[in-house]
Protein backbone atom coordinates (compact mmCIF):
# COMPACT_ATOMS: atom_id res chain seq x y z
CA UNK A 1 0.00 0.00 0.00
CA UNK A 2 3.19 2.30 0.58
CA UNK A 3 3.63 1.57 -3.84
CA UNK A 4 1.86 3.94 -5.57
CA UNK A 5 3.78 2.98 -8.92
CA UNK A 6 1.60 0.26 -9.90
CA UNK A 7 2.80 -3.60 -10.53
CA UNK A 8 6.11 -4.52 -8.55
CA UNK A 9 8.92 -4.62 -10.92
CA UNK A 10 10.71 -3.06 -13.73
CA UNK A 11 8.31 -4.27 -16.48
CA UNK A 12 8.03 -1.92 -19.58
CA UNK A 13 10.70 0.30 -17.90
CA UNK A 14 13.72 -0.66 -19.77
CA UNK A 15 15.62 2.78 -19.59
CA UNK A 16 14.94 2.65 -15.40
CA UNK A 17 16.52 -0.54 -14.81
CA UNK A 18 19.41 1.34 -16.80
CA UNK A 19 19.49 3.51 -14.79
CA UNK A 20 19.37 1.13 -11.91
CA UNK A 21 22.26 -0.87 -13.02
CA UNK A 22 24.83 1.12 -14.47
CA UNK A 23 25.23 4.04 -12.43
CA UNK A 24 25.15 1.87 -9.44
CA UNK A 25 27.62 -0.69 -10.24
CA UNK A 26 29.86 1.99 -11.34
CA UNK A 27 29.62 4.04 -8.22
CA UNK A 28 30.10 0.77 -6.06
CA UNK A 29 33.36 0.17 -8.65
CA UNK A 30 34.30 3.38 -7.83
CA UNK A 31 34.64 2.88 -4.36
CA UNK A 32 36.74 0.34 -4.40
CA UNK A 33 38.82 2.41 -6.56
CA UNK A 34 39.37 5.54 -4.77
CA UNK A 35 42.26 6.95 -6.63
CA UNK A 36 39.70 7.13 -9.76
CA UNK A 37 37.57 9.29 -8.01
CA UNK A 38 38.83 12.30 -9.23
CA UNK A 39 38.02 12.05 -12.39
CA UNK A 40 34.32 12.06 -11.84
CA UNK A 41 34.54 14.84 -8.84
CA UNK A 42 31.55 17.60 -9.84
CA UNK A 43 33.79 20.81 -9.80
CA UNK A 44 32.31 23.80 -11.46
CA UNK A 45 35.23 25.56 -10.48
CA UNK A 46 37.46 23.58 -12.68
CA UNK A 47 34.90 24.19 -15.51
CA UNK A 48 35.02 27.77 -15.16
CA UNK A 49 39.02 28.29 -15.04
CA UNK A 50 40.18 25.60 -16.72
CA UNK A 51 37.47 24.61 -19.07
CA UNK A 52 37.22 21.24 -17.97
CA UNK A 53 33.78 20.81 -19.46
CA UNK A 54 33.58 17.01 -19.60
CA UNK A 55 33.30 17.43 -15.69
CA UNK A 56 29.49 18.58 -16.41
CA UNK A 57 28.81 15.14 -17.95
CA UNK A 58 31.53 12.59 -15.91
CA UNK A 59 30.31 14.76 -12.38
CA UNK A 60 26.74 14.32 -12.77
CA UNK A 61 26.41 10.52 -13.74
CA UNK A 62 28.00 8.53 -11.44
CA UNK A 63 27.20 9.30 -7.71
CA UNK A 64 30.34 8.97 -5.24
CA UNK A 65 28.58 8.97 -1.57
CA UNK A 66 27.30 5.14 -1.62
CA UNK A 67 24.41 6.79 0.14
CA UNK A 68 23.54 9.16 -2.68
CA UNK A 69 23.23 5.59 -4.44
CA UNK A 70 20.90 4.01 -2.18
CA UNK A 71 18.32 6.84 -2.03
CA UNK A 72 18.87 8.17 -5.75
CA UNK A 73 18.56 4.00 -7.09
CA UNK A 74 15.19 4.17 -4.82
CA UNK A 75 13.54 6.98 -6.25
CA UNK A 76 14.34 5.92 -9.84
CA UNK A 77 12.66 3.11 -9.22
CA UNK A 78 9.41 4.24 -7.70
CA UNK A 79 9.78 6.50 -10.51
CA UNK A 80 8.79 4.25 -13.08
CA UNK A 81 5.64 4.83 -13.57
CA UNK A 82 6.36 7.32 -15.64
CA UNK A 83 8.31 5.14 -17.84
CA UNK A 84 5.54 2.97 -18.01
CA UNK A 85 2.62 6.01 -18.79
CA UNK A 86 4.82 7.82 -21.51
CA UNK A 87 6.97 5.41 -23.24
CA UNK A 88 10.37 5.25 -22.80
CA UNK A 89 11.23 8.17 -25.04
CA UNK A 90 9.36 10.60 -23.78
CA UNK A 91 10.53 9.76 -20.14
CA UNK A 92 14.28 10.01 -21.96
CA UNK A 93 13.39 12.98 -22.96
CA UNK A 94 12.52 14.70 -19.72
CA UNK A 95 15.43 13.16 -17.80
CA UNK A 96 17.44 14.61 -20.79
CA UNK A 97 15.81 17.97 -20.48
CA UNK A 98 15.62 18.05 -16.89
CA UNK A 99 19.56 17.28 -16.52
CA UNK A 100 20.98 19.50 -19.14
CA UNK A 101 18.59 22.98 -17.29
CA UNK A 102 20.01 22.19 -14.36
CA UNK A 103 23.64 21.86 -15.49
CA UNK A 104 22.96 25.93 -16.22
CA UNK A 105 20.56 26.32 -13.17
CA UNK A 106 23.72 24.99 -10.92
CA UNK A 107 26.26 27.61 -12.37
CA UNK A 108 23.93 30.41 -11.59
CA UNK A 109 22.47 29.15 -7.86
CA UNK A 110 26.81 28.74 -7.32
CA UNK A 111 27.27 32.40 -8.50
CA UNK A 112 24.50 33.86 -6.48
CA UNK A 113 25.11 32.13 -3.52
CA UNK A 114 28.59 33.23 -4.06
CA UNK A 115 27.91 36.93 -4.84
CA UNK A 116 24.92 37.07 -2.27
CA UNK A 117 25.83 35.10 0.79
CA UNK A 118 29.47 34.43 0.34
CA UNK A 119 29.08 30.96 0.28
CA UNK A 120 31.70 29.05 -1.74
CA UNK A 121 30.45 25.66 -3.44
CA UNK A 122 31.81 25.49 -6.62
CA UNK A 123 34.62 22.84 -5.60
CA UNK A 124 31.73 21.07 -3.22
CA UNK A 125 28.73 20.10 -5.10
CA UNK A 126 27.49 16.21 -4.99
CA UNK A 127 28.47 14.31 -8.14
CA UNK A 128 25.83 11.76 -9.58
CA UNK A 129 21.97 11.60 -11.67
CA UNK A 130 21.10 13.73 -8.98
CA UNK A 131 19.20 16.71 -10.30
CA UNK A 132 17.10 14.35 -12.44
CA UNK A 133 15.95 12.69 -9.87
CA UNK A 134 14.50 15.84 -8.04
CA UNK A 135 13.25 17.02 -11.52
CA UNK A 136 10.20 13.85 -11.49
CA UNK A 137 9.48 15.25 -7.94
CA UNK A 138 7.60 17.69 -10.13
CA UNK A 139 5.13 14.87 -12.38
CA UNK A 140 5.01 12.87 -9.26
CA UNK A 141 3.38 15.84 -6.93
CA UNK A 142 1.38 16.63 -9.92
CA UNK A 143 0.15 13.54 -11.79
CA UNK A 144 0.21 11.02 -9.01
CA UNK A 145 -3.00 10.92 -6.78
CA UNK A 146 -2.82 11.02 -3.08
CA UNK A 147 -4.63 7.76 -1.62
CA UNK A 148 -4.78 7.88 2.41
CA UNK A 149 -3.51 4.76 4.08
CA UNK A 150 -3.61 5.32 7.88
CA UNK A 151 -3.80 7.89 10.37
CA UNK A 152 -1.28 9.08 13.27
CA UNK A 153 -1.55 11.20 15.95
CA UNK A 154 -4.57 12.36 14.67
CA UNK A 155 -4.10 14.84 12.07
CA UNK A 156 -1.06 13.27 10.68
CA UNK A 157 -1.96 11.00 7.91
CA UNK A 158 0.50 8.62 6.00
CA UNK A 159 -0.70 8.01 1.72
CA UNK A 160 0.67 6.17 -0.58
CA UNK A 161 3.13 8.88 -1.33
CA UNK A 162 4.68 9.35 1.69
CA UNK A 163 7.41 6.89 1.69
CA UNK A 164 8.55 8.54 -1.35
CA UNK A 165 8.70 11.81 0.35
CA UNK A 166 10.62 10.71 3.17
CA UNK A 167 13.42 9.50 0.62
CA UNK A 168 13.43 12.41 -1.17
CA UNK A 169 13.74 14.60 2.12
CA UNK A 170 16.90 12.08 2.89
CA UNK A 171 18.69 12.69 -0.08
CA UNK A 172 17.60 16.49 0.09
CA UNK A 173 19.78 16.39 3.45
CA UNK A 174 22.65 13.88 2.94
CA UNK A 175 25.14 16.69 1.97
CA UNK A 176 25.91 20.59 3.04
CA UNK A 177 25.47 21.12 -1.14
CA UNK A 178 23.00 19.25 -1.85
CA UNK A 179 20.25 21.75 -1.84
CA UNK A 180 22.08 23.52 -5.02
CA UNK A 181 21.37 20.52 -7.15
CA UNK A 182 18.22 19.78 -5.64
CA UNK A 183 16.22 23.06 -6.15
CA UNK A 184 18.21 23.33 -9.75
CA UNK A 185 16.62 19.67 -10.23
CA UNK A 186 13.11 20.93 -9.11
CA UNK A 187 13.22 24.16 -11.01
CA UNK A 188 14.18 22.30 -14.46
CA UNK A 189 11.65 19.89 -13.56
CA UNK A 190 8.95 22.52 -13.21
CA UNK A 191 10.27 24.59 -16.43
CA UNK A 192 10.13 20.86 -18.50
CA UNK A 193 6.45 19.76 -17.20
CA UNK A 194 5.16 23.25 -17.54
CA UNK A 195 6.55 23.54 -20.99
CA UNK A 196 7.75 26.95 -19.93
CA UNK A 197 9.92 28.76 -23.49
CA UNK A 198 9.16 25.35 -25.25
CA UNK A 199 12.33 23.71 -23.70
CA UNK A 200 10.48 20.16 -24.58
CA UNK A 201 10.80 21.02 -27.96
CA UNK A 202 14.77 21.50 -27.89
CA UNK A 203 15.47 19.10 -25.36
CA UNK A 204 14.36 15.92 -26.64
CA UNK A 205 15.61 12.58 -27.97
CA UNK A 206 14.56 12.34 -31.67
CA UNK A 207 12.92 9.35 -32.82
CA UNK A 208 15.64 7.73 -34.70
CA UNK A 209 17.87 7.71 -31.10
CA UNK A 210 14.72 5.92 -29.82
CA UNK A 211 14.57 3.31 -32.42
CA UNK A 212 18.38 2.58 -32.49
CA UNK A 213 18.55 2.08 -28.40
CA UNK A 214 15.49 0.58 -28.54
CA UNK A 215 16.83 -2.14 -31.10
CA UNK A 216 19.93 -2.22 -28.93
CA UNK A 217 19.99 -2.33 -26.35
CA UNK A 218 16.40 -2.17 -24.78
CA UNK A 219 16.84 -6.26 -25.42
CA UNK A 220 19.45 -5.88 -23.04
CA UNK A 221 17.12 -4.12 -19.91
CA UNK A 222 14.24 -5.24 -20.59
CA UNK A 223 12.50 -7.24 -18.27
CA UNK A 224 9.61 -9.90 -18.17
CA UNK A 225 5.84 -9.03 -16.72
CA UNK A 226 5.07 -9.83 -13.30
CA UNK A 227 3.21 -12.80 -13.19
CA UNK A 228 2.05 -12.23 -9.02
CA UNK A 229 2.15 -9.07 -6.79
CA UNK A 230 2.75 -9.22 -2.95
CA UNK A 231 3.33 -5.61 -2.00
CA UNK A 232 2.66 -6.22 1.86
CA UNK A 233 4.47 -3.33 3.94
CA UNK A 234 7.21 -4.40 5.90
CA UNK A 235 6.52 -4.05 9.87
CA UNK A 236 2.24 -4.33 9.12
CA UNK A 237 0.12 -5.88 11.77
CA UNK A 238 -1.75 -8.86 10.81
CA UNK A 239 -5.17 -6.80 10.26
CA UNK A 240 -3.18 -4.22 7.80
CA UNK A 241 -1.83 -7.38 5.62
CA UNK A 242 -5.47 -8.76 5.79
CA UNK A 243 -6.56 -6.04 4.35
CA UNK A 244 -3.48 -5.49 1.76
CA UNK A 245 -3.87 -9.19 0.22
CA UNK A 246 -7.63 -7.78 -0.21
CA UNK A 247 -7.23 -5.16 -1.97
CA UNK A 248 -4.44 -6.50 -4.13
CA UNK A 249 -7.16 -9.39 -4.62
CA UNK A 250 -9.85 -6.92 -5.71
CA UNK A 251 -7.85 -5.25 -8.12
CA UNK A 252 -6.22 -8.44 -9.91
CA UNK A 253 -10.53 -9.31 -10.38
CA UNK A 254 -10.62 -6.19 -12.01
CA UNK A 255 -8.16 -6.33 -14.09
CA UNK A 256 -9.34 -9.58 -14.93
CA UNK A 257 -12.54 -8.64 -15.51
CA UNK A 258 -11.61 -5.20 -17.86
CA UNK A 259 -9.58 -7.61 -19.70
CA UNK A 260 -12.28 -9.78 -20.83
CA UNK A 261 -15.03 -6.89 -20.93
CA UNK A 262 -12.97 -4.95 -23.61
CA UNK A 263 -12.28 -8.57 -25.48
CA UNK A 264 -15.51 -8.61 -25.91
CA UNK A 265 -16.27 -4.93 -26.65
CA UNK A 266 -13.90 -5.13 -29.76
CA UNK A 267 -15.33 -8.34 -30.76
CA UNK A 268 -19.47 -7.30 -30.25
CA UNK A 269 -19.00 -3.14 -29.90
CA UNK A 270 -21.18 -1.15 -27.96
CA UNK A 271 -21.27 0.58 -24.41
CA UNK A 272 -19.91 -1.94 -21.29
CA UNK A 273 -22.40 -1.50 -17.94
CA UNK A 274 -19.69 -2.50 -15.25
CA UNK A 275 -22.74 -2.50 -12.89
CA UNK A 276 -23.54 -6.17 -14.60
CA UNK A 277 -20.38 -7.57 -14.41
CA UNK A 278 -19.29 -6.91 -10.86
CA UNK A 279 -20.55 -5.32 -7.78
CA UNK A 280 -18.85 -1.96 -6.53
CA UNK A 281 -16.03 -2.69 -4.65
CA UNK A 282 -16.75 -0.50 -1.25
CA UNK A 283 -19.91 -2.15 -0.90
CA UNK A 284 -18.68 -5.83 -0.90
CA UNK A 285 -17.54 -5.80 2.70
CA UNK A 286 -20.51 -5.00 3.87
CA UNK A 287 -23.06 -6.26 1.56
CA UNK A 288 -24.29 -9.56 0.77
CA UNK A 289 -25.40 -10.32 -2.73
CA UNK A 290 -28.19 -12.84 -3.42
CA UNK A 291 -29.17 -14.28 -6.56
CA UNK A 292 -32.39 -11.70 -6.54
CA UNK A 293 -30.08 -8.88 -6.38
CA UNK A 294 -28.23 -9.87 -9.91
CA UNK A 295 -31.75 -9.06 -12.36
CA UNK A 296 -31.99 -5.58 -10.10
CA UNK A 297 -28.65 -4.61 -11.17
CA UNK A 298 -28.73 -5.87 -14.93
CA UNK A 299 -31.86 -3.88 -14.77
CA UNK A 300 -30.21 -0.60 -13.33
CA UNK A 301 -29.22 2.43 -15.74
CA UNK A 302 -25.23 2.64 -16.45
CA UNK A 303 -23.76 4.45 -13.67
CA UNK A 304 -23.28 8.53 -14.29
CA UNK A 305 -19.90 9.33 -14.36
CA UNK A 306 -18.22 12.71 -13.04
CA UNK A 307 -17.18 14.81 -15.82
CA UNK A 308 -14.20 16.70 -13.76
CA UNK A 309 -13.16 12.95 -12.54
CA UNK A 310 -12.65 11.82 -16.17
CA UNK A 311 -11.18 15.37 -17.43
CA UNK A 312 -8.55 14.57 -14.29
CA UNK A 313 -7.65 11.14 -15.80
CA UNK A 314 -7.71 12.54 -19.09
CA UNK A 315 -5.11 15.03 -17.97
CA UNK A 316 -3.22 12.19 -16.77
CA UNK A 317 -3.05 10.67 -20.30
CA UNK A 318 -5.30 8.32 -20.08
CA UNK A 319 -8.13 8.13 -22.74
CA UNK A 320 -11.56 9.11 -22.42
CA UNK A 321 -12.96 5.49 -23.17
CA UNK A 322 -10.50 4.00 -20.64
CA UNK A 323 -11.16 7.36 -18.14
CA UNK A 324 -14.81 6.21 -18.01
CA UNK A 325 -15.11 2.49 -17.85
CA UNK A 326 -12.30 2.63 -14.74
CA UNK A 327 -14.28 5.05 -12.96
CA UNK A 328 -17.61 2.80 -13.79
CA UNK A 329 -15.74 -0.39 -12.38
CA UNK A 330 -14.61 1.34 -9.51
CA UNK A 331 -17.56 2.89 -8.50
CA UNK A 332 -16.74 6.70 -9.38
CA UNK A 333 -13.77 6.26 -7.11
CA UNK A 334 -11.09 8.29 -8.58
CA UNK A 335 -8.03 7.06 -6.63
CA UNK A 336 -9.32 3.16 -7.71
CA UNK A 337 -9.61 3.86 -11.06
CA UNK A 338 -5.85 5.32 -11.58
CA UNK A 339 -4.55 2.67 -9.87
CA UNK A 340 -6.71 0.10 -12.36
CA UNK A 341 -5.29 1.98 -14.97
CA UNK A 342 -1.77 2.34 -14.24
CA UNK A 343 -2.02 -1.48 -13.39
CA UNK A 344 -3.73 -2.18 -16.68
Amino acid sequence: MFCSTGSSGLYKAPLSKSLLLVPSSLSLLLALLPHCQRFFLYDLQAVKDDFQIWRLVCGRIICLDLKDTFCSSLLIYNFRIFERRYGSRKFASFLLGSWVLSALLDFILVETAWYCFGISASRNLPSGFLAPVFALFVPFYCSIPRVQVAHILGPLSISNKTLIYILGLQLFTSGSYIWIVAISGFISGICYNSKILQVHQVLYIPSWMARFFSWTLEPIFSSSEPTTEARIGMGATVDIQRQQRMEVLDRQLMLSQFTQARRQRQQQGGIINWNRLFPPLRQRQNVNYRDGQQSEQQASPPLEVSEEQVARLMEMGFSRGDALEALRASNNDLNVATNFLLQH
